[in-house]
């Protein structure tokens, strides 16, 4: 069990479509079932993840995603998987930046533990044969190297530092656009993600993205709670405002919208004001 995937989750953790189709090979070798957000405010829906989950007793159940906006509740999540008799799964891939910088809740209850840990759940030696030789090839000396860098580097009080503003800038982001009666997933943000829903001003987040990626903005499309899937997608994790004017003239079709932005000369004057205000700050390893 993992969050609904047009909701934020990640397709790994597995999902069907609204007709029955088998997305990710969790849901084709595993049977999966989605928990869900409360629709009027974005948030997990725990009482009834806790109903679905004692009613499914999942093998696993997982917590994280790829792009919820919130802290998770780990307390509830580790009761909810005891009681229903499952592994809990932390997927940290997006927060763990923040996580090791101690700017995100990472613990919940602690279990009491008989005994060593890895002899009680006994999960170390089966998932590193899995990994190798099962599944993938040996070790890569420049990949052992990139990690000892970055590891190294997260382990500095400069980077908790840079981690909290991360934060903070997000927060500030959040505000501004809410000012502007934007529409936010949640309402803000407690991490460094960002949901906005374009729906309100007839937008989709493909051309969004695509506007943004022009202008040296970078951005992504995404499924948010309401839409019909993920090829044109209502929201993004952030913001311009030149699409409303392509998609007005335009319309919805993809291709004529996508086609006539690259002689926009309201996108070209954006990219210019990007650029200028980019290039006021530092960049690591190039020079002003």
């Amino acid at each position: 069990m993992g969050l609904d995937t047009p909701l934020g989750e990640n397709t790994s953790h597995g999902h069907y479509t609204p007709h029955g189709r088998k997305v990710s090979s969790a849901s084709i070798f595993f049977e999966s079932l989605p928990y869900k957000v409360i629709p009027q405010t974005g948030y997990i829906d725990y009482e009834k993840l806790k109903e679905r989950a004692l009613d499914f007793r999942p093998k696993i159940l997982i917590c994280g995603s790829s792009s919820y906006p919130r802290e998770w509740d780990y307390r509830r999540f580790r009761q909810i998987a005891d009681k229903c008799g499952a592994v809990l799964l932390c997927d940290m891939a997006q927060t763990s930046g923040l996580i090791v910088a101690k700017g995100a809740k990472r613990k919940g209850g602690k279990l009491q533990s008989q005994g060593d840990d890895n002899a009680q759940y006994d999960f170390k030696e089966k998932t590193n044969f899995v990994v190798f030789p099962s599944l993938q090839g040996g070790p890569h000396n420049n990949h052992i190297a990139t990690l000892a860098i970055a590891l190294k580097q997260v382990a500095t009080l400069e980077y908790k530092a840079y981690m909290q503003q991360v934060k903070r800038n997000a927060q500030a982001l959040a505000s501004a656009l809410l000012r502007r009666k934007c529409r936010l997933i949640t309402g803000g943000t407690d991490n460094h993600l960002i949901l906005w829903d374009l729906r309100p001003f007839g937008l989709t987040g493909k051309i969004y993205e695509k506007v943004c990626e022009m202008c040296h903005i970078t951005l992504n499309k995404i499924a948010i709670c309401g839409d019909n899937g993920a090829i044109t997608p209502g929201g993004v994790r952030i913001a311009a405002h030149a699409a409303t004017m392509i998609q007005h003239d335009h319309g919805k079709l993809q291709k004529a919208s996508v086609k006539s932005l690259h002689d926009n000369k309201d996108i070209l004057e954006l990219r210019t004001q990007v650029e200028t205000f980019a290039s006021q700050f530092a960049m690591p390893g190039f020079k002003i």
